[in-house]
């Protein structure tokens, strides 16, 4: 019985020391001079499993959706990081299931101005959420709530 609470402990040691020790090829990008809509959706990222900060707003521009991430934007490094939307207010910091959420794009920066497009067939009404995702140890880096 006594060994399960050190199982549980490496395991949680391995899934921390594993989304921090690995390093991420940073891509520049650009950033546009952008025409919100009044009824763009922003937030402020928080931390979950890492530190994260920053302002997020969903933009409208030529008709097109873009998730835009603002200057101050910034989270730590990690293997295979994601942008996801997420439906409710609140992801898990983990565990985070297949039918929960919709992946954007891999994670462009992990600190600055960053913009993703958002398809078309996506119905932002169901998402309440974005996270940047840890999709290998399945862990959420932080979220900000729309």
């Amino acid at each position: 019985m006594k060994y399960r609470h050190f199982v549980m402990l490496g395991l949680i040691g391995v899934l921390t020391l594993g989304c921090t020790n690995q390093a991420v090829t940073q891509t520049p990008t650009t950033t546009a001079t952008t025409v919100t809509s009044s009824d763009a959706k922003k937030g402020q990222f928080q931390a979950g499993e890492h530190p994260t900060q920053g302002k997020v707003s969903i933009v409208t521009e030529q008709g097109k959706k873009y998730l835009e991430f603002a200057q101050d934007f910034k989270t730590d490094k990690g293997p295979d990081l994601y942008v996801i939307l997420y439906r409710s207010e609140q992801p898990p910091i983990s565990g985070i299931k297949e039918k929960d959420y919709v992946s954007i794009a891999r994670l462009q920066n992990t600190s600055g101005n960053q913009r993703y497009t958002l398809p078309n067939n996506i119905n932002l009404a169901e998402f309440k959420s974005v996270a940047i995702w840890c999709r290998q140890f399945n862990a959420t880096f932080g979220y900000a709530t729309l």
